[in-house]
């Protein structure tokens, strides 16, 4: 991605988070980017398209994540622990992208049915996980479905930490307090 279109990008990742979707508008964007309508439109045909690219990119960075860091283990419990791990840096690191999707996910409209579509995508990546996890018996027997949601819903009590303490995320104490309540609860003993 060259200079130009990466500023467009993030750009517009930190106003959607801002403003929301339907608040940010291509002249503010271009503005704030320093760049003339024609330069945005070069590299993206339309708001809904900057918003797609965003939204794919950043899910398929997560994804890319978990399949490598997972493929390194043979043992479920590791295999989670990985992914929540990753899930509370990419929370630090593209706090702005998870807002979005996570303010995007309600509703019937073509975008927040495409959030939805790739937001449950990825919670069946991990549902996969946890199922072959109880199927060798190192997770506790239980809904794979639900197990793997509530991974997920570790990005949204990330961010509800952040915003209650107010302070960047410490990963490692996080993951740690992670570790210790949630992980631990799904290893059979």
């Amino acid at each position: 991605m060259n200079k130009t279109k990466r500023k467009i990008f993030e750009t517009s990742m930190k106003l959607f988070a801002e403003k929301g979707y339907d608040a940010t508008s291509i002249e503010e964007i271009t503005a704030t980017v320093g760049v003339a309508k024609g330069t945005l439109y070069y590299h993206f045909s339309s708001k809904e398209e900057i918003f797609n690219f965003l939204v794919e990119e950043g899910i398929k960075l997560l994804q890319n994540s978990i399949d490598i860091k997972t493929a390194k283990f043979s043992n479920y419990i590791d295999k989670i622990k990985a992914i929540v791990l990753i899930q509370i840096k990419i929370v630090a690191k593209y706090e702005d992208l998870i807002k979005i999707l996570l303010s995007q996910f309600w509703g019937s409209d073509t975008r927040h049915q495409k959030c939805q579509k790739h937001i449950l995508d990825y919670v069946n990546k991990i549902e996969t996980i946890v199922e072959e996890g109880i199927n060798r018996g190192e997770i506790k027997k239980g809904n794979p479905h639900v197990i793997a949601s509530e991974i997920y819903g570790l990005i949204c009590s990330s961010l509800v930490y952040k915003t209650r303490t107010k302070e960047n995320i410490d990963i490692m104490k996080l993951f740690k307090e992670f570790e210790s309540t949630v992980i631990e609860g799904l290893r059979v003993k």
